[in-house]
């Protein structure tokens, strides 16, 4: 894990933490963890772990019956949301809140095998899990359903299920999505047809979410859109698009493609800083990490970090960096180690021996 200063920009350290995550908590944690004893939720191995702010040990550890997963923090820190693909299926809450009694436990699930499936997927496949701001409702792209599963926090239960439809031939294939912090709009990623597609959802309704636009190739958006991150205005999507080595901007208003931002190589995913200034990613092909000034939607700064970089968070609190020596952070990047590091799922370029 390369550890960044989004003060100066640079790199303050690197620890060998024993693990790959792809897609961690990055929509409130950022904020939300403020304190030493607060944790990092990431999603390894078999299901989910938290890690210490300050240690980066691991606090707790979840096993969804997946290799799959995605979650989300609520916005008041009580919960962990998280969607869990084949084999399972599954949605899961956990407690996240360190002082419980049931710290890191499920306090609720929802079997959805029976739901769906195409081809030999048997199954949904809950593909992402984004929160509204009011901490009320989740959303889940289901990837081999062709729907958007609507989640009701507490009590933990499906309230309603949109049937995506196809903008050309083939299936929706819905698989990513974020809410914006103002709650009022959706991005979703598609990973249908020959490039994929963006969807922009009206949540006037939280609990009944409206399409009222996709975007195309046709409408300037970079190929294979995997995930997204939107400005603290509400008014500007960035859609991480590695198929062509770029970041895709969308007016979120006019539902339009502004603007491509070149990254010179391929990057799934990003995070913000937790003032919300600036904007992280991860440049796997580089070994960079590229840093945008959405003022501006230019590239600021590269940043030299170890190899293949793809997921990404951010924090209050600085893990510690002195307790890792040079040589075991260079062992483990040659992969050199007594037991096999804890990978995680990732699209693309992935962790040597994960599986489902």
């Amino acid at each position: 894990m390369s550890l960044i200063d989004p003060a100066e920009d640079s790199v303050v350290g690197t620890r060998d933490i024993g693990r790959s995550s792809s897609f961690p908590s990055n929509q409130f944690t950022p904020t939300l963890t403020d304190q030493v004893t607060d944790s990092l939720w990431l999603n390894v191995g078999q299901g989910v772990q938290a890690l210490d702010a300050d240690s980066l040990s691991e606090t707790s550890r979840t096993e969804t019956g997946s290799g799959a997963n995605w979650l989300e923090q609520t916005p008041d820190g009580a919960h962990v949301i998280v969607s869990a693909r084949e084999p399972a299926h599954r949605q899961f809450r956990i407690d996240a809140d360190a002082d419980s009694e049931t710290f890191g436990e499920v306090t609720a699930e929802i079997d959805r095998s029976s739901e769906g499936g195409r081809g030999d997927r048997s199954g949904p496949g809950p593909c992402d899990v984004t929160i509204h701001p009011d901490g009320e409702y989740a959303y889940v792209p289901d990837l081999y359903n062709d729907t958007l599963t609507v989640l009701s926090v507490d009590p933990f239960e499906i309230t309603a299920q949109i049937d995506v439809d196809p903008v050309g031939t083939g299936a929706a294939r819905p698989w990513m999505g974020t809410v914006a912090p103002d709650g009022e709009t959706l991005l979703v990623e598609h990973n249908e047809g020959e490039t994929g597609t963006e969807s922009l959802w009206d949540l006037s309704d939280p609990a009944m979410p409206v399409e009222r636009a996709r975007l195309t190739a046709d409408d300037g958006l970079g190929s294979r859109p995997l995930t997204n991150e939107i400005d603290a205005d509400s008014q500007t999507g960035y859609v991480f698009t590695p198929g062509s080595n770029d970041v895709t901007v969308i007016d979120l208003d006019e539902a339009t493609v502004r603007a491509r931002i070149d990254l010179g190589g391929s990057a799934f995913v990003g995070t913000w800083d937790p003032s919300h200034s600036k904007l992280y990613v991860p440049v796997q092909t580089n070994d960079e990490v590229a840093v945008i000034d959405p003022e501006t939607d230019d590239i600021v700064d590269r940043l030299s970090v170890g190899a293949d970089p793809y997921g990404a968070t951010s924090a209050r609190i600085r893990p510690a960096v002195a307790s890792t020596p040079s040589m075991q952070v260079a062992i483990a990047r040659l992969g050199l180690r007594a037991e096999p590091a804890q990978t995680t799922y990732c699209i693309g370029n992935c962790a040597c021996g994960h599986q489902l």
